[in-house]
């Protein structure tokens, strides 16, 4: 990262090898957690990792008694490091509020910030004599845990993925405008090197991952959120440029794609929460990004569509499509000086903002910058690119384009009224089934080819006290009769209302009637009872 800060304070110190001997202890001394203590796989982790760290660093203090030489820090504190660091752990906090498993996870977050910092300075000093000791560690840590975490089954593989960003970091490098610095985002490379092989391996559910990335989107407003703690960073390190045209890309293609379809590429959103987030604290180092601002406008552009292209690839290949933001990030490090390069060149100058912005100081075009975002951000907002409300979420859309004959449109359906049966809505089950009946018959959907798979969910829905799903599943099982739909009733609309959010906490009829009206349930705007 740039390195903007206070000026570095020498520390000497007759034994700095405690320090990271202090973090390991620390590191074991979490084993005492309840939470910990009640998952053995996760105390040996802990243990493990405690006890390597112990043996490197007694290895390294041989070999500096041996070689004779002088250990010290400096202490540096970097603003990019505490500016990122405390953006990131807000978006942590407000989260959390809202999933609690956040919550519950701090103190496998806190062990990894005592093992990255205790990794880190053995790392330095088994190359140098001098380690800078600041916030560093923070921003990779609370980075890569805003995309991706391991279950406490498989928490050691948490460990090996910050271990890999710090190598990373310091064992990559390059020269570039006279100095050697690294090639990588020390988050995001650990990130795609660990969803490749999860991709690879068809692991993906000993992680959260799915979980982050559709809670993200339930505190309420947080689209807003991330742009305004985005602002701080964008103010200092002029990132701005990046951020908007990777979001703008991406919203373009979204209203193209949906004029061409008449549904939403990303089916709920024109962009996901989460890709959202990945525009604004994971891709936009600037240390690992263009230096020219048409080349950071370039690398935004860059970003948003390979998120698109990822994410149909995934999807149509069956796999996880969360990846998406995080798979191209080390390629896109690697094409910095590329890009550069063709920014630079003569052919494209007339398309460079910067000769626009030339008389004014690095700070007054920054903000000139984050003016022209926060406009098109409130544009945006206006018009439900980005929000709360955007029409996707709800079923009534997605029943009228399946009607429609809209592509993907009956399929998305069925996933979404499946996952509203698994909640609990009887509705929801019998429009399940009735859906696997009807894609069995078009073929649309290659998973519900076997018109016998929609006895699970009738079944459910059967169980849950739903008359007409009793009844399907007979004709399902017999084949006579005809198959019947049915309105929901108060107890479907807490489920089957509440779209991509969390849970929906109204019970009182004439609420739950006005939410139907807004979501554009028929039938429902006059209801009170």
């Amino acid at each position: 990262m740039i390195a903007t800060g206070q000026p570095a304070r020498a520390v000497h110190v007759t034994g700095p090898l405690l320090l990271p001997l202090a973090f390991s202890l620390g590191l074991a001394a979490l084993t005492v957690l309840p939470s910990v203590r009640a998952n053995s796989n996760l105390s040996l982790t802990l243990v493990l990792a405690a006890v390597s760290l112990c043996v490197w660093d007694a290895i390294l203090f041989a070999s500096v008694r041996r070689n004779q030489r002088t250990l010290g820090f400096e202490v540096v504190l970097r603003k990019q490091h505490y500016l990122q660091a405390c953006a990131q752990a807000s978006v942590l906090l407000y989260w959390g509020w809202y999933w609690p498993q956040v919550y519950a996870s701090f103190h496998l977050i806190l062990a990894q910030l005592i093992f990255a910092y205790a990794f880190d300075m053995m790392l330095c000093w088994s190359r140098r004599d001098r380690y800078s000791l600041g916030f560093g560690p923070f921003p990779v840590i609370f980075s890569i845990n805003l995309f991706l975490w391991f279950k406490p089954d498989w928490f050691y593989l948490q460990f090996a993925m910050v271990a890999l960003g710090f190598l990373a970091k310091e064992l990559i490098r390059w020269n570039r405008e006279g100095r050697r610095v690294h090639v990588f985002n020390p988050s995001s490379f650990p990130l795609a090197v660990f969803s490749l092989i999860l991709i690879a391996t068809g692991t993906s559910d000993i992680t959260w991952g799915k979980n982050i990335a559709t809670t993200q989107f339930y505190p309420p407003q947080m689209y807003l959120m991330l742009f305004l703690i985005g602002l701080p960073g964008q103010f200092f390190f002029g990132v701005t440029s990046m951020t908007m045209s990777a979001v703008v890309t991406t919203y373009l293609f979204g209203r193209l794609y949906f004029a061409a379809t008449g549904v939403y590429f990303f089916y709920d959103s024109y962009i996901p929460i989460a890709v959202f987030l990945g525009m604004h604290l994971l891709f936009n180092d600037p240390s690992t990004s263009p230096r020219t601002e048409l080349g950071r406008i370039i690398y935004g552009a860059l970003y948003g569509l390979s998120t698109v292209a990822l994410y149909r690839i995934l999807g149509s290949a069956g796999m996880p499509t969360y990846y998406d933001k995080l798979l191209q990030v080390p390629l896109l490090n690697l094409s910095v000086k590329a890009i550069d390069r063709i920014a630079r060149s003569g052919w494209l100058r007339f398309l460079d903002p910067a000769a626009l912005c030339r008389s004014l100081a690095p700070r007054q075009r920054n903000l000139a910058y984050i003016s022209v975002w926060a406009a098109v951000f409130a544009v945006m907002s206006a018009t439900q690119a980005v929000g709360d409300s955007h029409p996707g979420q709800w079923l009534p859309f997605w029943r009228r384009a399946c009607l429609d004959g809209r592509p993907y449109a009956c399929p998305y359906l069925a996933d979404l009224t499946l996952t509203d049966c698994e909640r609990g809505s009887s509705w929801a089950c019998n429009e399940a089934g009735l859906l696997h009946i009807a894609l069995s018959r078009s073929g649309e959907d290659l998973r519900r080819l076997d018109p016998a798979g929609a006895a699970a969910p009738l079944r459910r829905g059967c169980e849950l006290g739903s008359v007409v799903a009793c009844r399907n599943l007979h004709t399902l099982a017999t084949g006579s009769g005809r198959y019947a739909s049915a309105p929901p009733t108060l107890d479907d609309y807490p489920i089957i209302l509440r779209g991509s959010k969390g849970e929906i906490n109204q019970r009182e009829p004439s609420a739950l009637y006005a939410l139907a009206c807004r979501e554009g349930w028929p039938d429902t705007c006059r209801r009170t009872e």
